[in-house]
């Protein structure tokens, strides 16, 4: 885990699904605040994770620091296994 590596929600494009909120086990978002995606705890991120983008519909999160060349999925039905 890594503070530099977090979760980094575009609210333009954010339908505060909840997908994101539901899959995180690491508590990265507050879940209080369910369905709308605030990170509170970016240090509980695993690094190079891209579990909640992949399950974001609209392609709303982004990583800081990534530099994996991932590319966030857009406009499809993901698995959400």
């Amino acid at each position: 885990m890594t503070e530099e590596w977090y979760p980094v929600i575009n609210m333009q494009r954010c339908t505060q699904c909840g997908f994101c909120i539901n899959f995180c086990p690491r508590n990265v978002y507050d879940k209080s605040r369910n369905p709308v995606p605030m990170v509170t705890y970016p240090e509980g991120c695993v690094d190079h994770c891209h579990g909640c983008g992949k399950r974001c519909p609209n392609g709303a999160i982004t990583y800081n620091n990534d530099d994996t060349g991932w590319v966030p999925p857009r406009d499809e039905v993901h698995d959400l296994e």
